[in-house]
């Protein structure tokens, strides 16, 4: 029997402006504003220093490792508030939360640094839907990407791979791997995205499992 439903929040909850906004405008422009440089060749420079980590590195969330790697004298806090207004639930986010508690207890399981994850869970005023609000890569040290995250998560809430569903919209970190380790999982389909090959050899499991939208999931659980 299912216990706990877990949901990435970026994508998955709340659209991923937020995050944009501070990664590659905000840094950009106090980089610009820093050196002699137009906002464009800040932000040229700036996204191909990111992609030299990656998004398999646990540095790539860290935001305080970028503020010092470029030397901007600007702290994480107000950075984030600066571009909170731009934090949005998808429209249909709360429907789904308020039906989905009345069977099960539901999480948040996010990539994104806790810095992140609270400026967006205070803003929209959903912590009231959880009981267990975990970022990956500070709580735990961890990227998504590793089944050991999800070993850890099934450890802090005592229950085993088969009594958890989770669902987010990166079909590797959010589906693949938990799917692997025996997690049922959901996959949100946005428009545009592209499926790796790895999930493209099992065909029909990937449509049972693959959702448009969060009200679609509660035709699948």
């Amino acid at each position: 029997m299912k216990k706990i439903v877990s949901f990435d929040l970026d994508g998955t909850l709340v659209n991923g402006v937020f995050g944009d906004m501070v990664w590659n405008v905000g840094i950009p422009e106090e980089y610009a504003k820093r050196y002699p440089l137009s906002f464009d060749e800040a932000k040229q420079f700036i996204i191909s220093e990111y992609n030299t980590i990656g998004d398999e590195n646990i540095l790539w969330y860290t935001i305080d490792y970028w503020l010092k790697r470029f030397d901007i004298p600007v702290s994480s806090d107000m950075l984030l508030e600066r571009y909170v207004d731009y934090i949005e639930l998808f429209p249909d986010t709360e429907e789904v939360l308020g039906r989905l508690k009345e069977r099960f207890t539901l999480i948040i399981a996010s990539n994104a640094a806790r810095i992140f994850v609270e400026k967006e869970i205070l803003h929209t005023g959903i912590a009231r839907y959880f009981t267990h609000i975990i970022s990956a890569t500070t709580d735990y040290n961890l990227v998504k990407k590793q089944e050991t995250f999800y070993q850890r998560l099934c450890k802090t809430l005592d229950i085993q791979p088969h009594q958890i569903i989770h669902i987010g919209d990166h079909p590797i970190y959010d589906f693949y791997v938990p799917s692997r380790f025996g997690i049922e999982s959901y996959f949100i389909m946005s428009d545009g995205k592209d499926i790796p090959p790895i999930l493209s050899s099992n065909q029909e499991f990937l449509e049972r499992h693959t959702i448009r939208n969060l009200k679609e999931l509660l035709t699948k659980i």
